[in-house]
């Protein structure tokens, strides 16, 4: 039995040919529109400088300040008069110092120097004979003596400030004086927690009496000495 259709009429054997070449158009469309580009129109104007323009301002015109020439030199004296020195110059004689050896020489008595005594500080700790402690001449050990009176002192004029007191303050007060060479008491300083607890510090130094002096080889001296006060509420 034959077929009916014509094989050559047949519309769909090619659709995949003309599939491929619609597609391979319609991106061929796009690529082209989105590749395009627009321009702005510009204007053809003369943007060249007015120099015309400009030229016809007025230049202001400097004008050069002219300085006066220097005065000329004062005219020389036509005749120099010479004046004759009248005043006559007595001339100095400068007699000889040197002697001769019928001269006789005269003796020069002996200058005292005066020896200036120097103003020197010995810690009492290095010391070689320490300062004496009212009480402790007769001692075999003056310094162990003179610093278990130094205690009893403290403790004989010991008061604790009542403002201290009432505020709560404590505390230890590091007390640092000198032995003078005549055996007073100066240059007394402190440092504490408070201004209080330093001033009693201050009152139980200056009570203290006057001692004899350290010596260093023989000679009195001045012997710093350090002592701390402790305060402390019961």
């Amino acid at each position: 039995m034959e077929p009916k259709k014509n094989p050559k009429a047949d519309v769909g054997r090619n659709s995949g040919l003309y599939f491929v070449i619609g597609l391979a158009l319609v991106m061929l469309l796009v690529w082209r529109g989105l590749e395009w580009k627009k321009y702005d129109k510009t204007n053809d104007y003369d943007i060249a400088l007015n120099v015309e323009d400009q030229l016809d301002e007025e230049v202001p015109m400097t004008e050069q300040i002219k300085t006066p020439p220097p005065p000329p030199p004062p005219a020389a004296p036509e005749v120099i008069e010479v004046v004759e020195d009248e005043e006559e110059v007595e001339e100095t004689v400068i007699e000889s110092t040197e002697t001769s050896q019928e001269e006789e020489v005269m003796e020069v008595e002996e200058v005292e120097v005066e020896e200036v005594e120097e103003d020197i500080s010995v810690p009492f700790a290095v010391i070689e004979d320490v300062p004496v402690f009212p009480g402790c001449e007769g001692a075999s050990n003056k310094k162990a003596c003179f610093q278990e009176m130094m205690q009893k002192h403290i403790r004989k004029n010991f008061r604790y400030p009542e403002i201290a007191q009432e505020m709560g303050i404590q505390g230890r007060v590091a007390v640092m004086f000198t032995i003078q060479k005549d055996g007073s008491i100066g240059n007394i300083r402190m440092r504490g927690p408070d201004k209080n607890l330093e001033a009693e510090a201050m009152r139980i130094i200056q009570k203290l009496p006057k001692m004899t002096p350290g010596k260093q080889r023989g000679r009195a001296v001045k012997v710093p000495f350090s002592i701390p006060i402790n305060f402390k509420l019961q």
